[in-house]
C-alpha cells in the first residue's frame, strides 16, 4: 500500500477547496461579519481598522485561504487510508481545521478585540466555510486505483 500523498493530486482538489473559502470569506465579511467587526475594532482602537483595510491585504487574504485549502485538502488525503475516502472523512477534515483555526483566532476574543457575539458568529460562519471547502476538496481528491 502506497502511503506517500500525491502533491498533484492535492493542487486542483486544493485550489478549489481554496476558492470555497475565499468566496465564503468574502460574502461573509460583506454581509454578516464586516460590521461586527468593523465597530469592534473601532470600540479598541481606530488604528486597528485601518490596519485590517490597507492596500494591498485583500490579496494576502485571498493567499492564505488558497494555502488553508491546500492544507485542508493535504489533511484529507492524509486520512483518508485510516477513515476512507467520502464526505464523512472530508467532514473530519474540515472539523480538524476548523478547530485549530478557531483555536488560533481565539486571542481576538481573550484579548478583548472581538466581543464575545463576534467571535462565536465568525466561529459558526467559519465551521460552514471549513466544512464546505473540505466536502469541495473531498469530492475533488482522488487516488490511483
Amino acid at each position: 500500500m502506497n502511503t506517500a500523498i500525491n502533491a498533484k493530486r492535492v493542487l486542483i482538489p486544493g485550489l478549489a477547496a481554496g476558492l470555497v473559502l475565499n468566496v465564503i470569506d468574502f460574502a461573509s465579511n460583506m454581509f454578516v461579519l464586516g460590521g461586527r467587526t468593523q465597530n469592534d475594532l473601532l470600540a479598541v482602537n481606530p488604528i486597528l481598522w485601518d490596519a485590517l483595510n490597507r492596500p494591498g491585504l485583500i490579496a494576502v487574504f485571498v493567499a492564505i485561504d488558497f494555502a488553508l485549502g491546500l492544507l485542508l485538502v493535504w489533511l484529507y488525503a492524509a486520512i483518508r487510508p485510516r477513515f476512507g475516502p467520502g464526505p464523512a472523512t472530508a467532514i473530519r477534515a474540515g472539523l480538524a481545521a476548523w478547530l485549530l483555526t478557531t483555536l488560533m483566532w481565539s486571542f481576538f476574543y481573550l484579548m478583548g478585540i472581538y466581543s464575545g457575539a463576534t467571535f462565536a458568529l465568525s466561529g459558526l460562519v467559519a465551521l460552514v466555510n471549513m466544512l464546505a471547502a473540505a466536502w469541495v476538496g473531498g469530492k475533488l481528491y482522488s487516488e490511483p486505483e
